[in-house]
């Protein structure tokens, strides 16, 4: 299994060490090109108008789009944004998941926080029943969902700050930047499930 991170701005490197310590290939996508081959993308956090530009830039929205009609596609906080239908603002959008985001729902960077959440779609990929501890960077929110999108983690109030629909996936907060690897683990599910590969084919350890 070859998984590829999204390194048109922002935080790819903090993904590719993840799945580089869960022994997986990773190839960092900066044009069409790069992503034959692979069995899944990561779309990083950073600033989910630059990435659209820069994509657009490289010719790689419409790549972009087709790939991720086969394959398992994973936004993290921006790339969550990017990967929606709709960011509430004009800017350049895949639009493909059937969320509404809202961007920097929780204000500046000096408003950031970290918060323990009860995930358990998790348990679908480790034995570990402890919350996970998200990490929450000028982050979205994930305002609305359309009837096909399965939500995965709200805030105590409610509001939906994970969510998957079919093979793809949308996080609000940041997995990459914690040592518990088990969203990336479900990700990785994912692309073996859409390559129609065993989960044990895309880990070394």
């Amino acid at each position: 299994m070859n998984i590829g991170i999204l390194a048109l701005q922002g935080d790819f490197i903090e993904h590719q060490q993840v799945l580089e310590r869960l022994g997986v290939s990773t190839r960092q996508v900066r044009l069409p090109a790069h992503l034959e081959g692979l069995n899944g993308l990561i779309i990083p956090g950073g600033e989910s108008t630059t990435i659209g530009k820069l994509a657009t830039e490289f010719g790689l929205m419409e790549p972009l789009r087709a790939f991720a009609l086969s394959h398992a596609v994973w936004g993290t906080c921006a790339g969550a944004i990017f990967l929606s239908k709709d960011a509430r603002r004009p800017q350049p959008l895949l639009g493909l998941m059937d969320i509404e985001v809202q961007r920097n729902a929780f204000g500046r960077q000096v408003e950031s926080f970290e918060i323990d959440l009860e995930v358990p779609a998790l348990r679908r990929v480790s034995d570990d029943v402890r919350p996970f501890h998200a990490v929450f960077i000028r982050a979205p929110l994930i305002e609305r969902v359309g009837p096909e999108v399965e939500i995965l983690a709200t805030l105590p109030d409610g509001r939906i700050v994970a969510a998957r629909q079919g093979h793809w996936l949308a996080t609000s907060f940041h997995p990459e930047l914690t040592d518990d690897a088990r969203f990336h683990r479900l990700f990785l599910q994912m692309a073996a499930e859409t390559a129609r590969l065993p989960l044990d084919s895309a880990l070394s350890r």
